[in-house]
């Protein structure tokens, strides 16, 4: 018969598994008596765990929920995914910060040290994004801790990088090799990319990490280098903006300014990173970005008020744009205009 520690943490961790366990189970899984599962089970009881007893045929247990939080088991994989989280927790802007960072720090400090050795090699970056429904991708475990280790340990990376899937075929073509030099593992949208500098291309790319195959072995040892504007969350942003980031600015490549009339307050709930400043009591200033001028127009124009275009020149073409394709979709095939009842 195991040791009685060893046997409470066993029963613990079968309890966390599922809702209900019938007696007679629970002693055939630890192989023990009945009785030394009532046993252990009142012990865990004087732990802190509230353990409630259920009527039925068989009767069982369940570890219920309590006033004050016990000590919790988890496995390996448990362990991991639970600290990967509390890392992106760090940087959410949710106001959890900083007891996610203390509760990150109790984590590494209990585990194992070949734990610990895989939390230190994956370093996450969260990177914030407007609300925007994606496509799921997932990314094998492994291949997050490849990358995450090259990063953690400065090595260059050699990895296939397929291209997306064409109309029609639902695999992706497999590009040539890519050599890089990995600096940061981001979350972004619901998908991860790692942030490297491509040695082929000298320049800086990002990678999604879900058509990432890396090859073994890694590269040699590199000294870092210092990524444009040195901050991470602000380069990604401006890529996805389809700037080149080379200030880590982060700016769109497309900015304009309005006057709609409309409250300010209205006006901010909309506006995304947008700058709003109040002109009046139904009336305000809007400064906002976007990957296009005919994009940016329309973002604007879903505003229901009168618009005013303070400049540059390129948004109010923009907006003559959108205004003959409007026309011309709300009239007939031979001009005629269209009713609708």
């Amino acid at each position: 018969m195991p040791k009685t520690s060893a046997r409470l943490l066993s029963l613990l961790s079968l309890l966390q598994a599922r809702r209900d366990w019938p007696g007679a189970l629970l002693a055939e899984r630890l192989d023990i008596s009945p009785r030394t599962v009532r046993r252990d089970v009142d012990r865990l009881r004087e732990l802190g765990y509230p353990i409630v007893a259920f009527k039925g045929p068989e009767g069982g247990y369940r570890l219920d929920a309590g006033t004050d939080l016990p000590p919790l088991l988890f496995d390996d994989e448990q362990a991991v995914a639970l600290a990967v989280a509390l890392q992106i927790a760090t940087t959410t802007g949710a106001g959890i910060e900083e007891a996610a960072a203390r509760a990150l720090t109790t984590v590494r400090q209990v585990m194992p040290a070949r734990l610990r050795r895989r939390i230190d090699m994956l370093q996450v970056t969260a990177v914030g994004r407007s609300a925007t429904t994606r496509p799921e991708s997932r990314v094998d475990s492994g291949v997050l801790m490849a990358l995450g280790a090259a990063v953690h340990a400065h090595e260059v990376l050699r990895f296939d990088y397929a291209s997306p899937p064409r109309d029609g075929d639902d695999d992706p073509a497999m590009a040539a090799p890519r050599r890089v030099q990995p600096h940061h593992l981001v979350t972004w949208g619901g998908r991860w990319y790692l942030v490297a500098w491509d040695l082929d291309r000298e320049d800086w790319r990002t990678f999604r990490a879900d058509r990432v195959t890396p090859r073994v072995p890694s590269g040699p040892r590199f000294t870092p280098r210092e990524l444009p504007g040195g901050d991470v969350a602000a380069f990604v942003a401006a890529r996805f903006r389809g700037s080149d980031a080379s200030d880590g600015s982060g700016h769109w490549p497309c900015r304009g300014e309005v006057i709609l009339d409309l409250p300010a307050a209205e006006v901010s709930r909309y506006s995304r990173d947008g700058v709003v400043e109040e002109l009046g009591p139904d009336r305000c200033r809007l400064i906002l970005g976007s990957w296009s001028w005919p994009g940016l127009a329309a973002d604007i124009g879903r505003f229901d008020a009168d618009i005013e275009v303070v400049g540059p020149a390129e948004l109010r073409d923009a907006f003559a744009q959108l205004a003959r394709r409007y026309a011309n979709a709300a009239t007939g095939p031979h001009g005629e205009r269209r009713q609708y009842v």
